[in-house]
């Protein structure tokens, strides 16, 4: 079997907060007003990526593993996952504020749900101006405090508010109570789960007048209670690949990529390039592969050796 960069048909999640940005900034091809999410590759039970390229297009990308796990996965992600591909990647448009959430650790989600928990990163890539994002407690707090919080409508006030800018990056570990603020692009990696807590909806309320369902009570063990900071700083120097987050879960690197680099990869993990700013092209056994800013690609694990030449800001992530 030849193995070639997969791309996907992108899942489009229609939301109450969401907007038009992923077609005016990312090149997406939604017919919605308020498109909230594009889920750009997925193993979520109901939304199976679909293969949009190549000898395997229409191929769902589980039957891609099924049929060759070690090939696509890598020898170390097969041993640990199984058959399961463990990353979900999005991109996101927040038009109004995301609603005040949480997700479970692995142990409690497992328990509670026979699912992975949802630690997740967020790279902003497009900020209007005074756009925010609340993450976690300013100072530490208790469920108790949560609470009577909760009933006296002031969760907000407890919650850190902080500005954001285009090029911030946010690393978000089960547990952050956190809202994605109005009038931001971000570009989202996170494990394979579709678990939330809502907390707090701003007393939204759909087309049909009603407000969506919270999860107060479930929240009460999943949340860290603790000030935590989640911002991270990182070099972005180019033509080479910069860590920006390294968990168990995945490893993120930033490329500033202008010109060319060459790969060359073990055959333990996938990787996985979304393309933040500008264009590239991957050249693989004499084949070109183009793609631009909103693209995502999954580099299969048997793909060891490739270059990549173009003038763009790539988020690269892999597993180790």
């Amino acid at each position: 079997m030849k193995f070639y960069p997969l791309q996907f048909e992108p899942i489009f999640k229609e939301r109450i907060w969401g907007g038009e940005k992923l077609k005016t900034v990312l090149n997406k091809a939604i017919l919605s007003n308020n498109i909230g999410e594009s889920w750009e590759l997925s193993t979520v039970k109901g939304d199976v990526s679909m293969i949009a390229n190549g000898e395997w297009k229409g191929k769902s990308l589980m039957d891609a593993i099924n049929e060759f796990p070690n090939e696509i996965l890598g020898t170390l992600v097969y041993k640990r996952f199984g058959t399961e591909f463990p990353l979900l990647f999005k991109y996101l448009d927040a038009r109004e504020d995301l609603s005040v959430q949480v997700h479970p650790n692995d142990a409690l989600a497992k328990k509670r749900h026979n699912s992975f928990g949802k630690t997740e990163m967020w790279y902003i890539m497009q900020a209007d101006s005074d756009s925010r994002i609340l993450v976690g407690f300013k100072e530490k707090s208790n469920a108790q405090q949560y609470l009577g919080s909760l009933e006296s409508k002031t969760l907000l006030s407890l919650l850190d508010d902080i500005k954001v800018k285009e090029g911030d990056v946010f690393f978000l570990e089960t547990g952050t109570v956190h809202a994605i603020g109005a009038g931001l692009v971000v570009a989202e990696i996170q494990q394979t789960s579709d678990i939330t807590y809502r907390l707090y909806d701003f007393d939204r309320v759909d087309a049909n007048g009603k407000t969506r369902e919270l999860h107060v009570d479930l929240a009460l063990e999943a949340i860290n209670y603790d000030v935590i900071n989640t911002k991270r700083e990182f070099l972005k120097i180019s033509n080479q690949s910069n860590i920006v987050v390294d968990c168990p879960y995945f490893i993120t690197n930033f490329i500033p990529l202008d010109g060319k680099i060459y790969f060359s990869k073990a055959d333990t993990s996938f990787t996985v390039y979304m393309c933040i700013e500008g264009n590239f092209e991957i050249m693989f056994e004499e084949t070109k592969y183009k793609y631009i800013k909103g693209d995502t690609v999954l580099i299969p694990a048997a793909m060891n050796t490739f270059s990549m030449t173009g003038k763009a800001s790539i988020l690269e992530i892999y597993i180790s």
